[in-house]
């Protein structure tokens, strides 16, 4: 006889609060958790293993395009990097290690994609349904960062390419490149640093541009050992080095507000670093930018540009349009045999996949309740009809200057702070007002359309192609996010009585 017992659901995991990602936001927000003495949290991650978007992204020649020493923790001083600007693999180990060594690892619920969070207004708890059991929570952090979900562009054919076709943060690993002739889709980040790679390897490259980056020198160095012997006795090295890195980063943002002798300034460097790698002016010309520099992020490389000069990279300035068979065809006619198409274009931003499945106090989603008007949260990490959920790394974050980590850091000290003041105050619902959430919304905008964001002539990821809004970007100096967003104020939050009178 079976045992019938072995057939009863199990009973959902109770937890004070519940993290939704294992990236560099969702094991921050633990490990200040843990740091305080909390232990009633899980952090539940949908893949196998800890590192977000460096887990995912393994293709040759990742790495990090901001100073790793900034790119880190600042309560997690790294003294090991063995580049000024790591390769992929080291910074997915500082965020391993980070996980092990801070006592995360027991609060991790891997292979634990989120199906569904569902506010329940009469026991004031989130219930989580997800791929690895069920969960109830009084808070809900949403840490499931906005450069996860991969996108492909709506190119016709692309189920008869009799090659290899994957996304550049699913590289597969097992397509041989020596001797082949491969297409890269795409000229951002990624691309920037798997062209030069691929081009070592393969007899033929094709690059699809639909805009020219503008690329800075990258000026990357190793660390040599006395440099980390330095870093290891005095660990306040590392932190004035942090200290030197995040203001010049900041002195950077002075541009992207317009400002005349900044823009040229950042202008000139680049075309500088073009005009003095590309010789040939043809090739140079369909490599400038014609658009404003910071309109789309800066990108940083020494060699990129010697790469698309070699003879076997092929520069075809416009999108991939079709895919027949073989044949990649382009928006102005071009056909290219190819073997191998790599899809460097980018994820789903403006329109969270996560944000279909948070359901608030209204029974709506957060991506009912933001609509077409785009996503915006108060403070960037609380929105109204969602109480105590928490979002970090999600609207009005992200950076073209300066390190993301900063901004994360700022969101879990305001997440802590909120914290304290609910238990202080007898756990109450906490719900930011419509009132607060709309009005910080139209502060960015106003903002933002003072920055070359809005008027530099280009689209990019960071606007809301439904609206024109920059949702995803805080358009401002980095260390402004810390002076506004830093501290919880529980006066803008709706009160336990006219959430009950709604």
């Amino acid at each position: 006889m079976s045992d019938s017992s072995t057939h009863q659901p199990q009973a959902p995991r109770e937890v004070e609060i519940l993290i939704v990602g294992a990236g560099f936001s969702g094991l921050g927000m633990g490990i200040q958790l843990r740091r305080q003495g909390h232990e009633s949290f899980a952090v539940i991650e949908r893949a196998d293993d800890v590192g977000g978007s460096w887990r995912d992204n393994t293709y040759p020649g990742v790495a990090c395009d901001v100073p790793s020493p900034l790119y880190s923790y600042s309560f997690r001083i790294n003294t090991e990097w063995s580049r000024m600007y790591s390769p992929g693999g080291e910074i997915w180990d500082y965020l391993r290690d980070a996980a092990r060594e801070e006592g995360i690892e027991p609060h991790l619920v891997l292979g634990a994609d989120m199906l569904e969070a569902k506010w329940d207004a009469e026991t004031g708890r989130w219930f989580v349904h997800t791929s690895n059991g069920d969960f109830v929570s009084e808070i809900l952090v949403s840490a499931t960062g906005h450069l996860t979900d991969v996108k492909f562009p709506d190119v016709p054919g692309l189920d008869t390419f009799r090659g290899s076709l994957f996304h550049s943060a699913r590289w597969d690993h097992g397509t041989p490149l020596d001797g082949k002739r491969v297409g890269v889709v795409g000229t951002g980040a990624s691309a920037l640093q798997i062209i030069p790679e691929l081009a070592e390897v393969a007899t033929e490259v094709v690059v699809f541009q639909r805009s020219a980056p503008y690329v800075r020198p990258r000026r990357d160095r190793a660390f040599s050992e006395s440099d980390k012997q330095l870093f290891r006795r005095d660990e306040t090295t590392v932190r004035e080095m942090r200290e030197v890195l995040f203001w010049g980063g900041d002195y950077n943002f002075a541009a992207r507000r317009l400002l005349p002798s900044f823009l040229a300034e950042a202008r000139a460097m680049a075309l500088r670093h073009l005009e003095n790698q590309v010789p040939d002016p043809e090739l140079r010309a369909k490599l400038t930018p014609n658009y404003e520099i910071g309109c789309k992020r800066i990108l940083a490389s020494d060699v990129y540009y010697p790469a698309m000069t070699r003879p076997h990279v092929r520069l075809e300035t416009s999108a991939l349009a079709a895919v027949d068979d073989t044949k990649a065809v382009s928006a102005a006619g071009s056909e290219y045999e190819l073997d191998v198409l790599v899809f460097a274009t980018g994820f789903e931003t403006y329109d969270l996949p996560s944000s279909r499945r948070i359901v608030g106090r209204r029974g709506q989603n957060l991506a009912e309740h933001w609509g077409d008007n785009g996503m915006q949260a108060y403070d960037s990490v609380a929105v109204a009809g969602f109480p105590n959920l928490f979002m970090l790394n999600g609207p009005g974050t992200s950076l073209g200057h300066n390190s993301l980590i900063y901004m994360i850091e700022t969101q879990v000290d305001h997440v802590m702070g909120a914290l304290d003041w609910w238990r202080a105050s007898g756990r109450p619902p906490l719900e930011v007002s419509q009132d607060s959430e709309e009005a910080f919304g139209r502060e960015l905008d106003r903002r933002a359309a003072g920055t070359v964001l809005l008027q530099g002539g280009c689209s990019s990821w960071y606007l809301d192609p439904r609206n024109g809004r920059a949702t995803l970007s805080w358009p401002d100096f980095a260390h402004r996010f810390r002076d506004e967003c830093a501290t919880f104020d529980p006066a803008v939050y709706a009160s336990t009585k006219v959430l009950a009178g709604e």
